[in-house]
């Protein structure tokens, strides 16, 4: 029995021992190093800025634009300067948890192994029965110091059962804290491509700027009539909206605009996610539904035959019922179609409505809110600025409004499918990636259109 108790006591101090990895680092002079450079180079992107702002009242100028573009591209410079301290201080950060959870896992797997021989000790132990211990035993006080020592051994496992419960929690909120990390990291990352792009663009601006008028001044208002050309092509440009038909880009940009100030998302972000159902529209189609008991319906331009295309009586009730309070006819008010006419357990279904594409249970959650946003009693669905104002409060929800490359492309994910991107099935990842492909270039008409 004492050999037990002081194998329990080595393999409990063992679990404590040679436990914390911690990786190498920076050393604390280098990251002050870092954080120096990191503020100077605030002030000088503070500075460009202020630059940029005082050649707004130059703008459609030969120097002022030169001296915009210079100063765009010295702040962009600056800019992705900074974003490389930054992940070399989260990369950093990155390896230091990645030990840290190593070193967690290990402990874990220590205290099982502890677990494991304990119990097996304990078993041999509770097999031999108190009177056999009394007669074995040479006295009554050697009796009693084998039973207490018995007892000693439970409440040791019930500590290590706790320990090992603590150190799973530290493990998670450790893995947790690790994802944040390589979001943040992922973010910097994409920030500093953005702003290569950036320089980029303006460099080659800048270039034929200054190719074209090297002959004569009088060249640049060539260059303003292109620009003026150019922006009224994007202005007038369709945005398609599933199941609504077009609207100008303009007007489009100008409800993005009014939803963004309600909600702080991004106004290139909700006009990817309009556009992007507006694709999927194109190849799934749209239809109607014929039974509202059912949810059974027909494609609206084949009248092919569908099979649930709505969860009745889920969505179905509360569709009746939003179609008639709008004035529409339930039967021939599109919805999206299923992937799929014959039903399936797993399928999934279709019935959802407008450019935002949403069910009509979903609607009816978030109505009020859009209603409150844009200024009506009901709000309707197949309505464009109620549609973008749905979008971009939903989105808001999903978290886009964080305005960061993960938070923007985790939202359009869950917007899709109702979770982040990842790489299970059904697949959804390329709804994200897509959406922030279309979100690039709409800002980069959207901050074109600023500029002139």
């Amino acid at each position: 029995m004492k050999k037990l108790i002081t194998l329990f006591f080595i393999c409990l101090c063992l679990g404590f021992v040679g436990m914390r990895i911690d990786a190498q680092s920076l050393s604390p002079a280098e990251r002050e190093r870092l954080q120096g450079e990191y503020d100077q180079l605030q002030k000088e992107i503070a500075e460009w800025q202020k630059v940029l702002d005082e050649t707004k009242a130059k703008k459609n100028t030969l120097q002022g634009d030169v001296t915009a573009l210079n100063a765009q591209i010295a702040k962009a410079q600056g800019e992705i300067k900074q974003r490389t301290i930054t992940v070399t201080n989260l990369t950093d950060q990155i390896n230091q948890k990645k030990a840290n959870i190593t070193a967690l896992e290990a402990r874990i797997q220590n205290d099982k192994a502890i677990l494991a021989n304990l119990l097996k000790k304990k078993d041999q132990n509770e097999v031999e029965p108190i009177f056999y211990l009394l007669l074995s035993a040479d006295d009554l006080s050697e009796m009693i110091t084998d039973v207490d020592n018995v007892a000693s051994v439970n409440q040791g496992l019930q500590n290590l059962f706790d320990e090992l419960a603590s150190v799973k929690t530290q493990t998670q909120k450790a893995k947790e804290e690790l994802d944040a990390k390589k979001n943040q990291e992922l973010d910097a990352k994409y920030e500093v491509e953005q702003k290569k792009k950036v320089i980029a663009d303006a460099q080659t601006e800048k270039k034929q700027l200054l190719d074209f008028t090297a002959k004569a001044e009088s060249n640049y208002q060539t260059v303003l009539a292109e620009r003026q050309r150019r922006a009224e092509v994007i202005r007038s440009a369709l945005f398609d909206l599933r199941d609504a038909g077009g609207i100008s880009f303009a007007k489009a940009l100008e409800y993005a605009d009014f939803a963004s100030t309600k909600t702080g998302v991004r106004p290139a972000m909700i006009l990817a996610i309009l556009s992007q159902e507006s694709d999927l529209g194109k190849n799934i189609g749209s239809c109607y539904i014929s039974n509202l008991t059912t949810g059974d319906g027909v494609g609206k331009n084949t009248g092919s035959p569908f099979q649930q295309i709505m969860k009745a009586p889920r969505d179905t009730a509360p569709f009746e019922q939003l179609t008639k309070s709008l004035g529409l006819t339930w039967s021939t008010t599109p919805v999206s179609c299923p992937l799929g006419a014959t039903y399936y357990v797993g399928r999934g279904f279709g019935g959802a409505m407008g450019p935002s594409q949403f069910i009509p249970s979903t609607w009816q959650l978030f109505a009020s809110r859009i209603a409150t946003a844009v200024g009506v009693k009901l709000a309707n669905p197949w309505d464009p600025k109620h549609a973008v104002t749905a979008t971009a409060i939903y989105m808001m929800d999903l978290g886009a409004n964080g305005g960061t490359y993960t938070a923007e492309r985790n939202a359009a994910c869950r917007y899709y499918s109702g979770r982040a991107c990842d790489s299970q099935k059904p697949a959804n990842t390329f709804y994200g990636n897509s959406v922030i492909t279309k979100a690039e270039k709409f800002q980069t008409d959207i901050d074109f259109l600023k500029s002139i």
